[in-house]
């Protein structure tokens, strides 16, 4: 009987304080959060993609007939003029075709004189009926023959003249000869022998390429749009283009974009991008990694809020608001860039929100809350314009 009470005095116990716990709970007051209101303003915006650097030109020399390699007629690395000489293949065997070629051509010409004579002797003959018919289209047929053949030995000839040329292998353009593929001596023009055997770079402009997600380009392309609608206030500072080489350094002359890809590649998701840029003194060489920046303004109303506010799942990003009747909600938004220590924001926010900045990880969505204005500075130093 004692067992059983302390069994029933225990339970009531527990009772009391879980009844107690839950009437605390329910009692609690509501989580005080800071909120700021997103600012709107026109802002300098940056934008950085790495890419590889080529001449404005780069031409392949390339051994277009096989043979060993007689002459290497420059110095790696030194500059070259159009027209320039810089490899001698073997000649030989293409003179000699060009000998046979013209061979042919002689006895083509021998065997039409034979077909015209025959002609001419049958032809008379055939208009007096002391030949057949069959004899005299024989006749024709065969002096027509012997012209084809003169056409067929002449196209040999230009072929063999065409071959010989090419074991003469000249610079295109003016530029920046590379190290050689190939040495004196070798056999060349025929794989696993080299046949690209070096590469002249036109260098005083350079180009950069570089690609874009496919979101990437859709962001910036809407977002160009609704600057080009809204307008700018000083479209003079719109559209710097910048090299920023490996060294952190900048190249001192501002570039311009050459083109965008006509479409979007299937494999990869993304879209080529080219810009150029003067490189006088040839300072940057084709091969080399540079970081293209891009600085264009906003619009006048773009909305920027404090990075501090936003939070990042797999790419998402995404605020707490607090609505008009005290309560979390949270929101998607989309980020177009950054502004010192602030998110622009291209989607998802009107610019009159109520924005958590304080107290994130104490709330949830539907929570009720209690708010405080708060104030953000920024510690960052603002960029010039």
């Amino acid at each position: 009987m004692l067992k059983l009470l302390r069994f029933f005095l225990f339970i009531s116990v527990a009772f009391f304080l879980l009844n107690s716990c839950k009437e605390e709970a329910s009692t609690a007051p509501p989580v005080e959060v800071g909120v700021i209101k997103p600012e709107t303003k026109q802002v300098p915006v940056v934008k950085e993609f790495v890419g590889e650097i080529s001449g404005y030109f780069d031409i392949p020399i390339r051994a277009r007939v096989d043979g060993f390699l007689e002459k290497v007629a420059f110095v790696e690395g030194s500059k070259v003029k159009k027209g320039q000489l810089l490899y001698v293949i073997d000649d030989q065997p293409f003179l000699a075709q060009l000998a046979n070629a013209k061979s042919e051509l002689a006895a083509a010409k021998t065997e039409h004189v034979r077909a015209i004579n025959e002609l001419n002797r049958v032809k008379p003959l055939a208009e007096i009926n002391a030949v057949s018919q069959n004899d005299l289209d024989a006749a024709i047929a065969t002096e027509g023959a012997a012209e084809a053949k003169i056409d067929a030995a002449k196209s040999q000839i230009q072929l063999a003249n065409i071959n010989l040329s090419y074991t003469r292998l000249l610079s295109p353009i003016d530029g920046t000869i590379g190290k050689t593929e190939a040495k004196q001596g070798e056999y060349v023009g025929k794989s696993p022998n080299p046949v690209i055997l070096n590469t002249v770079s036109r260098t005083d402009t350079i180009r950069l390429q570089f690609f874009l997600s496919e979101n990437e380009y859709l962001t910036m392309a809407r977002y160009a749009m609704k600057v080009e609608e809204n307008g700018l206030n000083d479209a003079d500072d719109n559209g710097k283009l910048e090299l920023v080489l490996s060294d952190g350094s900048i190249h001192p002359f501002p570039g311009r974009f050459d083109f965008i890809d006509r479409s979007v590649n299937t494999s990869t998701g993304s879209i080529l991008i080219q810009a150029s840029f003067p490189n006088k003194g040839n300072l940057i060489r084709p091969g080399q990694y540079g970081r293209l920046r891009y600085t264009f303004k906003t619009a006048e109303n773009s909305i920027i809020i404090p990075q501090k506010c936003v939070q990042e799942t797999q790419g998402q990003f995404s605020v707490y608001t607090v609505s008009a009747d005290k309560k979390i909600e949270s929101k998607q938004i989309e980020v177009f860039g950054t502004y010192n220590d602030y998110y622009i924001i291209s989607d998802g926010l009107n610019g009159n929100e109520s924005i958590v900045i304080e107290g994130i990880q104490r709330i949830r969505p539907g929570a009720e809350v209690t708010v405080v204005e708060a104030e953000y500075k920024s510690r960052v130093p603002a960029q010039k314009k």
